[in-house]
Parts: C-alpha cells; sequence; structure tokens
C-alpha cells in the first residue's frame, strides 16, 4: 500500500485576511499621507528660515537705530 502525500496548508485566519485587504486599500492614502507630512516639513523648514533672516533683518535695523541715538 502506498502511503498517500498529504498536505497541509494553514489556512490565513480572519485578523490575516483583513490586514491583507486593509493593505491593498491603504496603500493609495497612505502614500497620500506621507507625502501630504513631507510637503509639511519642508514648509515648516521654509518658514523657519524666513523667521531666521527676518530676526536678522530687525536686529540689523535695531542696531542701526541704536548708533543713531
Amino acid at each position: 500500500m502506498q502511503a498517500a502525500h498529504i498536505r497541509a496548508h494553514a489556512l490565513p485566519s480572519v485578523t490575516d485576511a483583513l490586514r491583507a485587504v486593509e493593505s491593498v486599500l491603504m496603500a493609495r492614502g497612505q502614500r497620500t499621507a506621507r507625502r501630504n507630512a513631507w510637503t509639511s516639513v519642508l514648509e515648516d523648514r521654509r518658514r523657519a528660515k524666513d523667521r531666521v533672516e527676518a530676526q536678522h533683518v530687525m536686529e540689523a535695523v535695531a542696531g542701526r537705530a541704536s548708533l543713531g541715538t
């Protein structure tokens, strides 16, 4: 008598199935969220640079005003 080959395949759990569906559905949304977050980081950096430049101008103007008095 020949032994039958039995292959055991674990069925994915409901949680695994939901995670797979979520990853497919959310992939585009995650890309958008990451792009929006990076855009915000770049904008914050630009504003910080502008603040530093404005501070330097204000200090220069204040220095000139104190020399004139």
